[in-house]
């Protein structure tokens, strides 16, 4: 054999200029036949050239993200196996932890590629097996980089992915680029092996990868070489001697390499018109039916009444708090108490996934939770679930139930959501001396939920809503949606409460519900001399029509001596929460302690 003037093996390329295109003749079938015989007796690559040309969604920023890791990275198992070898280039496994006593939680320590030491290849190299080439190795910059990452996998009602930062070395020393200059990922090297073995010439397979650069460059390709693709195939071809040949629909030519033949597409653009016409041969899963789309230009509307992405507590300990529901133009919620009634059109339902999208956590009352078995989640395109990563824009499921009468199953419909990889766990807020089985607790725990215990009590015996935001907020949660029930809102929208509300934002639905239903109206107010007047009155108030509904954003008036929710002062609350731990501490009290890890995700 002897080398040709682009650095590939000469193996005299079989070539029929009658072939038609791959997939599409009898011919062809058998080629594919013979090389599926040939890889069944050596290991197949995992990933083939159509997950170069139709890789992951927005996977260039997923890659960086996965590069930098500026913040704690939560993904479900299936994405972290889908994305991380993308980036194996950058970050390389150290030691693996083990489990926990439960075996619910694996534990791998990663580091940056460049803190291994500088590598110099010696003078004369091991001898190697007759027959197997010399390898070229060169100097390997390394102690460059001290970045270190701790991995977490939790298997339990869902599966999930914790990456985090570890140590004191917040960021890289380098760029992603410069690990793609220096060494190419698992990705690209299986899709090279994958050609290769279906019997395509390295300088073809070359050619081929090379067609869609910005898909290349995407993938971490920009600094791909064909020196690359003979590597990645050189442990099988030195079993396999058989000739190989350049891809249908191109040809070799002398001085030039591997060209497209005039008149054909490239085999990128093949692929993507056929999974055009057929959705269905696209490797990467489309997003569910259910999902839903708000437009981009009626979001400024909402952006003055919700939380600013860098929300954080006020200095009495309180989240931002939203109060949001749909109502009839007589102020129901529904026909009557337990009954599950529909007033949002399309578009404002979308509008109210798009405000989940914007909290930390969504709050109901057991009632609601009851009646509607609600999910709890996000469905707007791009969060967690639906073209999302991990949870993202999933908001935390908080029920107030005293008394423990929610009574959680795999069915129900926010424990589904959970195991479908569309939502997070809810967490619930008792009030203790509410006996309640340990297996309703482990159960909650094991989808990555938990039960939080209150024990502050206003006048009427009931939970303190000021100790319920506090504790939320203790726990993490900087901005709070509330939809319901009328109890809860009416709660909310009394005099004693309202101070707590950061904004409203109410559907109007154009239908009268009648009498007997559940209606939204706080209690009544006096003047000094004993004379009615409005409960409330909003200030800061916008409308906008979406569908046939009317929407109302506005603010409720700052109570005299009520405290302020616009503080930008971030405390140090005290944790005024408790946690179920055990048979004993379920079945008598909760016992105040500090709360216990928790798995990624929900």
């Amino acid at each position: 054999m002897s080398d040709n003037e682009h650095g590939e093996e000469d193996v005299n390329p079989v070539i029929d200029e009658s072939l038609p295109r791959e997939g599409h003749s009898e011919n062809n079938h058998a080629d594919q036949s013979g090389a599926a015989e040939t890889i069944s007796q050596f290991k197949a690559p995992s990933r083939t050239i159509k997950h170069l040309f139709n890789p992951p969604r927005n996977i260039a920023a997923i890659r960086q993200l996965l590069f930098e890791v500026t913040e704690k990275i939560e993904l479900h198992t299936h994405e972290f196996d889908l994305y991380f070898p993308y980036v194996d280039n950058v970050w390389v496994r150290q030691h693996r932890a083990g489990s926990d006593k439960t075996g619910r939680y694996k534990t791998d320590y990663y580091a940056c590629r460049l803190q291994r030491p500088t590598y110099t290849p010696k003078a004369v190299d091991k001898p190697r097996p007759e027959g197997t080439p010399t390898r070229k190795k060169q100097i390997r910059e390394g102690g460059k980089c001290h970045m270190k990452l701790k991995v977490v996998r939790y298997e339990g009602g869902y599966q999930g992915v914790t990456i985090a930062q570890l140590g004191d070395k917040t960021e890289h020393m380098h760029d992603l680029d410069t690990m793609d200059r220096i060494k190419r990922s698992t990705v690209l090297m299986d899709i090279a092996r994958s050609e290769v073995m279906n019997g395509y010439m390295p300088a073809s397979v070359y050619t081929v990868m090379s067609e869609d650069e910005a898909k290349l460059a995407a993938s971490g390709g920009r600094h791909l070489k064909r020196e690359d693709v003979r590597n990645a195939s050189q442990a099988w071809r030195q079993q396999h001697k058989g000739e190989l040949r350049v891809h249908e629909g191109y040809r070799y030519d002398h001085g030039n390499g591997i060209v497209r033949q005039n008149n054909t597409l490239p085999l990128a653009q093949v692929i993507a018109n056929a999974q055009a016409v057929d959705p269905s041969l696209a490797y990467y899963a489309a997003l569910p039916p259910n999902t839903l789309s708000f437009p981009e230009e009626c979001r400024p509307f909402f952006e003055p009444y919700l939380p600013r992405p860098d929300a954080i507590v006020n200095e009495d300990g309180l989240p931002h708090v939203t109060l949001t529901y749909a109502t009839s133009m007589d102020s129901g919620l529904s026909l009557a108490p337990g009954i599950q009634t529909i007033l949002s059109g399309p578009q404002s339902k979308a509008m109210t996934h798009y405000i989940r999208s914007k909290h930390d956590a969504i709050l109901v009352g057991v009632r609601t939770a009851l009646a509607d078995d609600p999910a709890l989640n996000c469905r707007l395109e791009g969060a967690g679930g639906y073209g999302g990563l991990g949870w993202e824009k999933q908001p935390r499921p908080v029920v107030i139930d005293p008394a423990g009468r929610w009574l959680l199953t795999p069915q129900t419909r926010v424990i589904r959501t959970v195991s479908e990889g569309k939502g997070k766990a809810p967490w619930i807020i008792m009030a203790p001396g509410f006996a309640i089985d340990p297996n309703r607790v482990e159960m909650l725990r094991y989808y990555g939920g938990k039960h939080l215990g209150l024990t502050d009590y206003d006048k009427r015996w009931r939970l303190r809503w000021e100790a319920i935001l506090k504790a939320l907020a203790s726990e993490g949660i900087r901005s709070v949606m509330i939809e319901g029930g009328g109890m809860v809102l009416n709660e909310l929208l009394s005099a004693q409460h309202s101070h707590l509300v950061s904004s409203i934002i109410v559907t109007v639905a154009p239908t009268y519900l009648g009498r007997g239903g559940v209606v939204v109206s706080p209690d009544p107010k006096q003047d000094e001399l004993g004379r009615p007047m409005p409960a409330l009155r909003f200030k800061d108030i916008r409308w906008q029509s979406f569908g046939e509904d009317a929407v109302m954003c506005g603010r409720i008036p700052a109570v005299e001596g009520a405290a302020g929710l616009q503080s930008s002062v971030q405390p140090a609350p005290p944790r005024p929460v408790s946690f179920f731990n055990s048979t004993v501490e379920a079945q008598n009290s909760f016992q105040r302690r500090a709360p216990v890890s928790e798995p990624p995700g929900p």
